[in-house]
């Protein structure tokens, strides 16, 4: 993640391009009606769906507030939706996210914020985990520590390969205090399953 980045441009016209090839490639009639404006859906899709490429997400952790709060902060059940980067299916959960902030807190809304914009790339759900906690933990928050857990159905491996759908996958990343205290990391993930 680097900051200052500038989001780059979609080119719409290389996907649809793209599309078609595969449709041909498939044995499939890109011209015929139920076709016709797939090219177009799609490019637009992934336009969407990839939106957080060359995104800044530090930018969204320069608006805080000084406030005398040094205990944990947990939002909980946070929806998002990715696409795995090996091939370019959807998986999709939760993240829990917590962080425990060092005398500057930031308003709960761009927490998720965070997470949808680093979402909206291609990722890995491992990947994914560690970033969201290296960015509570750096840029303009600088937060004491954070601890994040993702649950996630990975289509890639329910609806091909292996196929069984219905299983998760859980990933957790744990920073500074929350790595460091035991007591933290076990106060974080018990809210994180619901028992506080």
């Amino acid at each position: 993640m680097t900051v200052g980045v500038t989001k780059p441009e979609v080119d719409k016209a290389r996907i649809e391009a793209a599309v078609r090839a595969i449709l041909e490639a498939v044995g499939e009639d890109p011209t015929r009606e139920g076709l016709r404006e797939t090219p177009r859906r799609i490019a637009e899709m992934y336009a969407e769906l990839l939106g957080g490429v060359g995104a800044d997400p530090f930018a969204l952790l320069e608006v805080g507030f000084e406030e005398n709060h040094h205990e944990l902060i947990v939002v909980r059940d946070i929806p998002f939706y990715s696409l795995c980067e090996h091939h370019l299916l959807p998986f999709h959960g939760v993240a829990h996210v917590g962080y425990i902030p060092d005398g500057r807190i930031i308003g709960i809304s761009k927490i998720a914020r965070v997470v949808e914009m680093l979402a909206r790339r291609p990722q890995v759900q491992e990947r994914f985990t560690s970033q969201v906690a290296d960015l509570l933990c750096e840029g303009g928050l600088r937060a004491r520590g954070a601890g994040v857990v993702v649950e996630a159905e990975h289509l890639c491996m329910t609806m091909r390969g292996v196929r069984k759908p219905g299983s998760r996958v859980v990933t957790s990343a744990t920073r500074g205090i929350f790595r460091d205290d035991a007591r933290t990391r076990a106060e974080f993930f018990a809210i994180v399953e619901g028992r506080r």
